[in-house]
Formats: structure tokens, C-alpha cells, sequence
């Protein structure tokens, strides 16, 4: 396949697990040398899986990549509560399962599917008075994050172990995993967070499809050679 990046494509991207959403454009852009490019959906640094990036011309459709349905894997972990809602502060309070059932869980997980209103995580790059959430919540302030309206379409609860619940979200735009992992915590009287987090699909866009950015590398240097050869 011949890739004109200049031009415009658009690119699936398996983000590796630490790296930041900007990480993975900036890397992408040193290895093709090109200038417009851009990431379509934002990824947590402690979440892996289908980042879209549009170069060239392309980056016109990255509002409508946006837009489209999301779908996601991974674990919650029920009776432990992060300032972050996630693995990225401690654990800072802790609550009882031990009277939780399989059907109670799943039942609580069902009330969340439809149109709902969600206040995203302090930890969160929403803006609050012209400053990211999260600068304020590192600095140990505090902030009114306005709830938002989203739709869940399935929460599903595939499999449970212990405190660890293995999930798959498909849900809208704007929607925070991590604050409907803490939603279901709250719901369920014991707390949670969100251990694990894999987004598998946006639109018809599917993870199987996505390119390692070893894979991008290697189809740089592909390109590099074919020139070379033709000059």
C-alpha cells in the first residue's frame, strides 16, 4: 500500500499504555516528517488501544471521527477509591464488598445505560475559568465541574473475580470511563475505580486494524527505500 502523508491519510494507532494521546502525534510526526497532523479522540495516559490520526487534508474529518461512537474493554476494582479516579493517584479510601452479588452489580451497571448526566473527573483536561482541570486537581485544589449529558449504550459486566469487574462500555462521545467506574462505586455503596482501560473501537474503526508505531516507523522506512531506488 503507498501512503501519501502529505496529502492526507488517516491513520489507527495501537497507543502504547503511559504514553499520552499528544506523545503518540508527536512520534508519528518526527518519523513521517509532516507538518498537519492531528489526533481524533483523546486517550488517557494510563489507557491503550484505537487512537485515530488524520494528517494532510484529512484533518478535516477529525471533528466527525470525533463524533462517532466509542467502544471499550478493561477492569473496574470495586472497594477502592482514587482522588483520580483511576490508577494514576492512590488509593485513598476503601469500602466493603463482601455483600455484593453478581446480580446486584449488574443491575447497578444496567442503571446507567441510556442518556444520562455525568460530571467528568477533576483529574481531566475539561476546562474550568481558562485552566485544565487537572492543573488544579495536582495542585490539591478543588473545582465545580459542570455534569455533561452522554449516552450509554451498553454496559456490559463480562466477568467478575473478586473485587475486579472485566467490563465493555459502548457509549458517545464525551463520555469519562473513569467516572462511570466511580459512578458505579458510588452506586453500588462501596467505591471504585478504573484499573484497566482499552479503547477497541470508534465508529467503524477497529483496534484489530491499528498500526504499532513500530509498524508506522517500518512503513516510513519502506517509503524511504522505494524513493531512493527511484531516484
Amino acid at each position: 500500500m503507498v501512503y501519501d502523508f502529505v496529502a492526507g491519510e488517516t491513520l489507527l494507532i495501537d497507543k502504547p499504555l503511559t504514553w499520552t494521546s499528544f506523545d503518540v502525534v508527536k512520534k508519528v510526526r518526527n518519523i513521517l516528517r509532516v507538518k498537519k497532523i492531528g489526533h481524533a479522540g483523546t486517550l488517557d495516559p494510563l489507557a491503550s488501544g484505537l487512537l485515530i490520526l488524520c494528517t494532510g487534508k484529512f484533518t478535516k474529518r477529525i471533528d466527525e471521527i470525533q463524533a462517532q461512537e466509542k467502544e471499550y474493554t478493561g477492569t473496574i476494582t470495586l472497594g477502592q477509591t482514587t482522588p483520580s479516579y483511576d490508577l494514576e493517584t492512590e488509593v485513598t479510601d476503601s469500602g466493603d464488598i463482601s455483600h455484593l452479588t453478581e446480580e446486584a452489580i449488574k443491575a447497578a451497571a444496567a442503571r446507567f445505560v441510556g442518556t444520562i448526566e455525568q460530571v467528568p473527573p477533576l483529574y481531566s483536561a475539561v476546562m474550568i475559568d481558562g485552566k485544565r482541570a487537572y492543573t488544579l486537581a495536582r495542585k490539591g485544589e478543588s473545582a465545580e465541574i459542570k455534569p455533561r449529558s452522554i449516552t450509554i449504550k451498553a454496559f456490559d459486566i463480562e466477568a467478575i473475580e473478586g473485587a475486579v469487574l472485566q467490563f465493555k462500555v459502548i457509549c458517545s462521545k464525551g463520555t469519562y470511563i473513569r467516572s462511570l467506574a466511580h459512578d458505579l462505586g458510588q452506586e453500588l455503596g462501596c467505591g471504585a475505580h478504573l484499573s484497566k482501560l482499552v479503547r477497541t473501537r470508534i465508529g467503524e474503526y477497529q483496534l484489530k486494524d491499528a498500526l504499532t508505531i513500530e509498524d508506522i516507523q517500518q512503513i516510513r522506512n519502506t517509503q524511504l527505500a522505494a524513493d531512493g531506488s527511484n531516484s
